[in-house]
């Protein structure tokens, strides 16, 4: 009877024991969870590892703190990259550069690593953090134990790109991220071609030049090039660039229509400029067609005829710019007649 209670007591130390063990197990040591994320980062071309619920859960949630190493995420949702307003691709390639440089001047470094969430494969952790609205990166430190409390970036540090999000994390983790590095417009082996195809083509060039066969002997290319002159400066092209006026705006009143002339001389829309340029454009090339072409036309019904369309198409031109200045600005012109031509009193 005795041997009873002593059988029992053994299994129970077995059962402990084994329990013990799976608990150890599935708790990863800080040390593993570094050498997971050295792993990830390693695979990744930029050094961003991809997040998502089950890894969350793993290096934040359920890691004990004080963890061993800070994780910046950046986070992405899918459904909205198409929105121009938001600029979610061109703020996740800035991040990887800022990945990229800091993996590139730290080579060794593991107090910080680089991350993204999409939401439709983690709502969850979108969930746990907090997070409604994008663009928007989070910095988790070593002590942030609810993932909530961890450390927003501000919308400013969006605004220099990766400049500014670097300076965001030196302030937050007191590492120094580097000079940002940024990859070449083109690579090696674009440039290697691009010279290859330069040396081939040099000698078709140079007897092109002598013989004077290239476009810049060509009187038409010269005279497109000075058409596309004087309509970038009457449209007030450069203008609407300093200003950034806009083609258009919607109206207020009604949001579905679009207003293309906005009336009042404090500000001007993009499509206004080019209406004027194209009506000074007609003018322009009729009076070059009069002086260049018509005068060599011989029959002089022709000239006439001609002539009196150019006029009436200039007169029509010249009235509208006179209306549209006269409805933005409320200012009329009016006629003038010398003192000789009017009736005496």
């Amino acid at each position: 009877m005795a041997t009873e209670p002593s059988i029992a007591t053994s299994i129970l130390l077995l059962v402990l024991f084994l329990t013990t063990s799976t608990i150890s197990s599935a708790s990863p040591s800080s040390d593993d969870l570094v050498a997971e994320l050295e792993s990830l980062r390693a695979s990744s071309p930029s050094g961003v590892i991809h997040l998502t619920d089950a890894s969350v859960s793993r290096f934040l949630s359920t890691a004990s703190t004080p963890r061993p190493y800070s994780i910046l995420i950046f986070f992405d949702a899918s459904q909205l990259r198409s929105k121009p307003e938001l600029h979610l691709p061109e703020l996740r390639s800035e991040f990887g550069i800022l990945s990229d440089s800091f993996s590139k001047h730290n080579p060794t470094s593991s107090r910080l690593f680089f991350a993204e969430i999409e939401f439709m494969e983690s709502q969850a952790s979108f969930a746990q953090f907090g997070v409604n609205s994008l663009p928007h990166v989070r910095l988790v430190g070593p002590n942030h134990r609810a993932l909530k409390d961890s450390q927003p970036m501000d919308q400013g540090y969006f605004s220099r790109l990766a400049e500014s999000m670097s300076e965001f994390v030196e302030s937050q983790t007191g590492l120094e991220v580097g000079p940002i590095i940024r990859p070449p417009p083109l690579s090696r082996s674009q440039v290697i071609a691009l010279v290859v195809i330069f040396l081939i083509s040099m000698p078709f060039m140079v007897k092109k030049v002598i013989q004077g066969e290239t476009l810049l002997h060509d009187q038409k290319v010269w005279m497109g090039l000075a058409i596309f002159v004087y309509y970038f400066s009457v449209s007030g092209t450069m203008h609407g660039i300093i200003r950034g006026s806009p083609l258009f705006v919607r109206d207020r009143n009604d949001p579905d229509r679009l207003v293309f002339f906005y009336e009042g001389s404090g500000m001007q829309l993009g499509a206004e400029g080019f209406a004027v340029g194209f009506l000074y454009i007609i003018v322009g090339l009729m009076i070059a067609f009069v002086t260049h072409g018509l005068v060599r036309v011989r029959n002089v019904v022709t000239q006439r005829m001609f002539m009196l369309f150019a006029m009436a198409i200039g007169f029509w031109a010249v009235k509208k710019v006179i209306y549209l200045d006269n409805w933005k600005t409320g200012y009329a012109i009016h006629t003038y007649w010398p003192k000789r031509w009017r009736l005496k009193q």
